[in-house]
């Protein structure tokens, strides 16, 4: 069995539709999938549809974006209760967050010559929250920049003139949330948030003192000393491992749907704590 247990649709900053990504997951094999949107579960709904009729095992779950020390760390809860009163709750509080960071934003980019930012942005998002992503779609799409990359280069990204932080909740707080919806809590990618390996470790200490319950040891393509190191990490803390392609976009081969080296026989999966056999 192929378990993918992170990808992305375009009810965040995926380009494509949870009927689509499910297509796309039983072509390249995947048994169970996990949709883990940004901040939302608006997508869940017609992906279990979709994946009924597919014979694909779709795994509820969900992105959340949180805090630890300065900087932004995401926790992805799998196996959510998507009726839970606490994840609802929770889903409502991210979403207010986002929005009065992308007024933030466009206000940012209208003081440097864009006043329709706010607006073109909405339209390319569309039904989905709306996102750093979808402003640097706009620029494009206006001509002030000729890809997404030096959108972010220019404007959007750290330091830039349009670089709004935001205070996310803690990320014990997030692992409270998933708790309380019935599901998993699973530090994502500890390996891309360009922290010092002391400074990871640290992190990952603290996402398991909090009571988290795994780590993403495979995200996408990645080299094999690399998986092994948090292997070793995760078993130094006791938590399960979980993996997955963190996918966005099509034909991007490091981040494609089902496409990353299996976890080792010995390392204790996160499906075990979702009630599925290895």
């Amino acid at each position: 069995m192929i378990f993918d247990l992170h990808c992305h649709t375009h009810f965040s900053d995926g380009l494509l539709s949870p009927e689509a990504v499910i297509a796309r997951a039983k072509e390249r094999g995947v048994s169970v999938l996990a949709i883990t949107d940004h901040d939302t579960i608006a997508g869940l709904g017609i992906a279990q549809k979709a994946a009924l009729e597919s014979g694909i095992t779709l795994i509820n779950g969900i992105e959340f974006s949180s805090q630890w020390g300065k900087g932004g760390v995401h926790i992805v809860g799998l196996g959510v209760d998507v009726s839970s009163p606490a994840l609802i709750a929770a889903v409502e509080f991210q979403e207010q967050a986002r929005s009065a960071r992308a007024i933030a934003i466009a206000d940012r980019l209208s003081k440097a010559g864009f006043p329709g930012a706010l607006a073109g942005a909405q339209e390319i998002a569309g039904s989905a929250i709306l996102g750093r992503p979808h402003f640097a779609q706009y620029l494009v799409a206006i001509g002030a920049v000729k890809n997404i990359n030096a959108a972010f280069k220019k404007y959007l990204g750290a330091g830039k003139p349009a670089d709004v932080k935001y205070q996310w909740p803690l990320m014990d707080q997030v692992i409270e949330w998933i708790h309380a919806a019935g599901g998993v809590a699973v530090l994502a990618h500890p390996a891309k948030y360009e922290l010092t390996r002391t400074k990871m470790c640290a992190l990952i200490s603290s996402f398991a003192a909090a009571g988290g319950d795994a780590l993403e040891v495979i995200s996408g393509l990645q080299q094999a000393a690399l998986t092994e190191d948090l292997l070793r990490i995760a078993s130094s803390y006791s938590l399960h491992a979980s993996c997955g392609s963190d996918f966005h976009i099509p034909d991007q081969p490091w981040q494609e749907l089902g496409s990353f080296g299996h976890l080792p026989a010995h390392v204790k999966p996160v499906w075990e704590l979702l009630g599925y056999p290895q």
